[in-house]
């Protein structure tokens, strides 16, 4: 019985860390560029202590691996909001100090100059991060090169200010970081750059990307998981149930 109750309590545990993952995606339906995880693998690991040696039991790893598949794009018509076309991810600074990466693309001029996203993340360029004139308007072009010009004088050339930091993710893996922001799987560039993809990166100008989280989708794991929860509890009631049982058989008149 121990062991169908044990077996009943890690799958309980496995399925908190997965509905933790649906939670979120769902609590993030409507930020823009979100991206969703992918599930999260199951492995088995041996028991320690007192009883037989074949006891083993299943346990989750969660490697929160980004989906990267496009959301739906919404029409803004302001130059600075930009979607990534395809695998396409952005760099930004991270209140640490590290490179992370997102597909955020609500970008704004601050108050200092410098060009941040609506979470506030300072956006990173080929060269470090980007400051637009006073008073100047940016356009950026699909290769997220980006140009100020002035509007007292639409007949000057537009500026160079630099190219946004765009990587091609289709052959990295990328992890969700503990600010959200995205990052390498592999160690040696956690917190960094990383090498771009065979793709060319781009973007669109003029429209934002939406979370690519299916909400009906995510509310039926719910569902499932809250049904799942409630048979491994009953599970693990009916196991106590019979061990007690047993137990009052083998009493001695």
């Amino acid at each position: 019985m121990d062991r169908l109750a044990f077996t009943a309590l890690a799958a309980v545990q496995g399925n908190a860390k997965v509905r933790a993952q649906v939670t979120n995606a769902l609590a993030n339906v409507s930020t823009v560029g979100f991206k969703e995880s992918l599930q999260v693998a199951v492995d088995t690991v041996k028991i320690d202590g007192a009883g037989y040696d074949t006891r083993f039991q299943p346990t989750v790893h969660t490697r929160d691996v980004i989906n990267l598949k496009p959301g739906a794009v919404a029409m803004t018509g302001n130059p600075m909001d930009i979607a990534m076309n395809e695998q396409t991810v952005l760099g930004v600074q991270a209140n640490n100090g590290e490179i992370g990466f997102t597909r955020r693309g609500d970008l704004r001029v601050s108050a200092t100059g410098v060009i941040e996203n609506a979470a506030g993340q300072l956006v990173l360029g080929e060269a470090g991060p980007l400051t637009v004139p006073p008073g100047q308007l940016v356009t950026i072009s699909p290769d997220g090169t980006m140009f100020a010009s002035s509007p007292t004088e639409p007949e000057a050339p537009a500026v160079l200010i630099g190219k946004l930091m765009l990587r091609d993710a289709s052959e990295t893996n990328l992890i969700r970081r503990e600010d959200g922001l995205f990052e390498p799987l592999e160690l040696e560039f956690r917190g960094t750059d990383f090498p771009s993809g065979p793709k060319a990166a781009s973007i669109q100008s003029g429209v934002l990307e939406g979370s690519n989280v299916n909400p009906v989708e995510a509310m039926i794991k719910m569902m499932d998981f809250s049904r799942s929860f409630e048979a491994q509890i009953k599970m693990i009631k009916e196991a106590r149930s019979i061990d007690e049982t047993g137990s009052t058989m083998m009493r001695i008149p």
